[in-house]
């Protein structure tokens, strides 16, 4: 599948991959929890791909999402791609009326879309500070943020 092979290119040499993100995205559609997924083209050709899949919080709050895994192939990245990705998703996100979105990612970069890290959502087992989330409203959830189990798919 297309959208597999960009996953797996984009992430090949990203260095805290588990270069398992293509299965992720096959398993997050096979269950049919891919809220939101988009591609990008150029050309005609696929060269980029964003999912968002609803997570849960212990703490019970609804609406929440979470972003990733999001892919552009090595030679279309630092095109803005992957920020034209993640702003549409985000606002097709506000459309549905969602709470907000989680991620796992480098807060440098997806700290431009408003992404903080925020001490009281966890996410068992990865550093907090790469754990960030955006609040659509004026709250935000506590607890630990469970992903879909399709997040622990493998080749």
């Amino acid at each position: 599948m297309v959208i597999g092979e960009v996953t797996r290119l984009a992430f090949l040499s990203h260095p805290r991959s588990s270069h398992t993100e293509q299965f992720i995205v096959d398993a997050l559609r096979d269950a049919n929890a891919l809220a939101i997924s988009l591609v990008a083209e150029q050309s005609g050709q696929v060269v980029g791909h964003i999912a968002f899949s609803p997570v849960t919080i212990s703490d019970d709050t609804s609406g929440w999402f979470g972003l990733g895994p999001v892919s552009v192939l090595p030679s279309a990245q630092k095109q803005g791609i992957g920020r034209a990705l993640i702003e549409r998703g985000l606002s097709l996100l506000r459309e549905r009326g969602a709470a907000g979105c989680v991620l796992l990612g480098e807060p440098p970069f997806y700290g431009r879309f408003g992404f903080v890290n925020n001490p009281g959502l966890v996410l068992s087992g990865v550093p907090q500070e790469f754990f960030l989330a955006l609040s659509f409203g004026s709250s935000s959830p506590q607890g630990d943020v469970t992903y879909h189990v399709a997040f622990s798919a493998e080749g």
